[in-house]
């Protein structure tokens, strides 16, 4: 399993510029994601806190595909290539991606 995760900082205008990247957000960009070849799930969740800590990330969104092969196709198709345009307007400047990799290897006898 090739996760593509997205990390989303809070953006610049207080919580009114959230409420509206969280509107769009759902309305807009979510819809577009949902059309990319090969995408197996979506799951978007608020980050509610960080423990220990100060954090200004306000919302993960997961996204797995089969493999890395699934995901780079997903990546090139055009339902995504609309969904990067949508995200550049609605969340400049806020998103982190990270590719995660399965690493069953690590696991061990633990079984998590």
């Amino acid at each position: 399993m090739t996760t593509l995760l997205v990390l989303y900082r809070r953006p610049d205008g207080g919580p009114d510029a959230l409420a509206e990247f969280e509107r769009r957000y759902a309305a807009e960009h979510l819809p577009l994601v949902a059309e990319t070849p090969g995408l197996r799930s979506t799951k978007v969740q608020r980050v509610s806190e960080a423990l220990g800590g100060e954090t200004d990330l306000v919302m993960v969104t997961a996204m797995e595909f089969e493999d890395r092969a699934a995901m780079d196709a997903g990546l090139a198709s055009d339902a995504m290539r609309a969904a990067g345009r949508n995200l550049r307007e609605i969340a400049p400047g806020i998103a982190t991606f990270l590719v995660l990799e399965d690493a069953d290897d690590l696991r061990g006898d633990h079984g998590v």
